[in-house]
């Protein structure tokens, strides 16, 4: 636990220590005095002055907690954070082996009455938000069971690092793209620092200031094929130092009725609230413009598309949509963006730019190489780029000499045939004297 998580707890853990000692003293007939029940008050205020902190409030806004589940949360976590919290909780649960407390001894311990006993069942209730947002498991309708807090718990109240798993339906992306690598107009990157904006200063403006929930934030990225948009991606969750997860709406989607909705429920559920970014890649196959209604089939993929729209819309947490096609998606739906960033093709500076960023720095390099004319000789993408100096260093690598300007040529010249079009030599500007006959 850092220093900040356990200095926020520490009156959490006194609070519970007191209550079961009340709690074993009522057992054995002994009245509990005047002095433990001032200091139960005392601590108690310190209790709510923790709960306003940034750690709890920002749980409280993203999960849509009440009192009593933060108190469920502060008891299921007590067993790991103090353990002989955990032997106490055993004392007092006579028959159980467990050192996580049950729903009936939390009731017992906070004193409640009847109605209080029901709005607990209310609260561990799998559409309420505790077991809705997988912050607690082991309740199953029994009273008597015990609750533990999950690492997603543990991590956002303890500070400790919760273990990762990819949920349903997306794959993680490796991120190795950073904020300082984006070669960009301007305007483009003033955008992605306003939408991380959206993120780090949600607790101000919702928690502070008393600003409505909305959901993500999500912003579609638009542009053509290798222009950066994934790759902004990336970099938006390495600023953010979160994993960076790729939707595959083919695991998602069936055939069957209504087992889309309930996978993608199941999906945005699992990662409500999660410090992850989902990303939704070439979306305009996903979220085009919803198309007129010929048979059935028709009528039930739209209201897929519609229950997808309304679920992002409530989601915790940043998504992120790209497109080839901006005039594809539905207008309806590009309202709901709070970022949308147009992605052009580079220009000659740009190219430049990436030229220099993607050969390899440690890569021996002839002397012949001049980036400025590697920008100006050949209109390509961001992504044909990188494509072309990779191949270029192994070229190198395999033929033992030095990324030089025919390496280049030859690499280029490749990454022009992939489209399947007649390739034309002079297209390749001035490392068109560079690249070998025959070739």
């Amino acid at each position: 636990m850092n220093a900040t998580a356990a200095n926020t707890m520490t009156c959490e853990w006194k609070r519970i220590d007191r209550l079961a000692s009340c709690l074993a003293e009522s057992r054995r007939g002994q009245p509990v005095d005047e002095e433990k029940i001032e200091e139960l008050i005392q601590i108690q205020q310190q209790v709510d002055a923790a709960r306003d902190g940034t750690a709890w409030r920002g749980m409280i806004a993203r999960y849509g907690l009440e009192r009593l589940d933060t108190d469920i949360l502060a008891f299921t976590l007590a067993p790991d954070a103090e353990p002989r919290l955990g032997w106490m909780f055993q004392t007092l649960q006579t028959g159980t082996s467990s050192a996580y407390p049950s729903a009936a001894l939390i009731c017992e311990m906070l004193g409640l009455e009847q109605s209080g006993i029901g709005v607990l069942h209310q609260r561990l209730d799998g559409r309420a938000p505790l077991l809705r947002h997988g912050l607690v498991e082991g309740a199953n309708g029994d009273i008597y069971a015990p609750l533990r807090a999950t690492s997603k718990t543990r991590s956002e109240l303890l500070g400790w690092k919760a273990s990762r798993t990819a949920p349903k339906g997306a794959i993680e992306i490796p991120v190795t793209g950073t904020m300082e690598d984006l070669v960009l107009p301007e305007n483009c990157l003033q955008t992605l620092r306003e939408y991380l904006m959206w993120i780090h200063y949600r607790d101000v403006v919702v928690g502070q200031w008393g600003a409505k929930i909305c959901g993500g934030p999500v912003a579609l990225f638009s542009g053509p094929s290798g222009t950066g948009k994934s790759y902004a991606a990336e970099a938006l969750a390495h600023a953010l130092g979160w994993p960076l997860y790729r939707v595959d709406l083919g695991l998602l989607v069936s055939k069957y009725i209504g087992e889309t909705e309930k996978n993608l429920n199941m999906l945005f559920d699992s990662t409500h609230g999660e410090p992850m970014v989902l990303l939704f890649d070439e979306a305009d196959a996903l979220f085009g413009k919803r198309g007129e209604i010929k048979e059935a089939r028709d009528r039930y993929a739209n209201m897929e598309v519609s229950h997808l729209l309304a679920r992002m819309e409530r989601h915790q947490g940043p998504c992120i949509l790209t497109t080839n096609l901006r005039d594809a998606i539905d207008s309806a739906f590009a309202r709901r963006f709070q970022a949308a960033v147009d992605f052009p093709r580079p220009d000659a500076e740009a190219r430049s730019r990436i030229w220099k960023q993607h050969i390899p720095p440690k890569a021996p390099l002839a002397l012949e190489v001049d980036f400025q004319m590697l920008g100006e000789s050949v209109v390509l993408t961001g992504g044909q780029i990188r494509n072309a100096a990779l191949h270029a260093a192994y070229l190198a690598a395999g033929e033992g000499g030095e990324v030089d300007l025919a390496r280049i040529a030859r690499a280029v010249w490749a990454e022009l045939g992939k489209g399947g079009g007649e390739r034309i030599r002079r297209s390749l500007g001035g490392l068109v004297n560079y690249l070998p006959e025959g070739v």
